[in-house]
């Protein structure tokens, strides 16, 4: 099952996860699993430069999961300033994740960018 119906929801779990990259290549942030009866709710998406040099973000929605699939980018190459913070993703633009997708970043500069994603679990 691709896309579970959550019209007849049993249950909303909320989660956090975070990732600061030591690297410059495409990281898995979030997947869904492609057996996993659940939609995963993106209810925001914070991207903070720790350095004092801009630096570059892509983001993709990836069609399988663990970062696997073509990347369908949400931003590319986007700059993020020094010693700041960009909202990509938030409640106002929120991304569902239907199973085997997930969520990919890759950072311009190695450890400059931290990333932190909440987001709902629906089944």
């Amino acid at each position: 099952m691709a896309n579970p119906n959550i019209v007849n929801v049993t249950s909303i779990y909320g989660g956090l996860g975070y990732l600061a990259p030591a690297n410059t290549t495409a990281n898995t942030l979030l997947s869904n699993a492609a057996s996993s009866g659940t939609i995963l709710k993106i209810e925001s998406l914070t991207c903070t430069n720790v350095t004092g040099s801009p630096a570059l973000i892509t983001v993709s929605v990836n069609s399988a999961a663990a970062g696997a699939g073509t990347a369908y980018r949400l931003a590319f190459q986007m700059s993020v300033p020094a010693n700041a913070s960009i909202q990509l993703i938030d409640k106002g633009n929120f991304v569902y994740m239907t199973e085997n997708t997930s969520l990919v970043v890759t950072s311009g500069t190695s450890s400059a960018i931290e990333y932190v994603v909440s987001y709902e679990t629906i089944s």
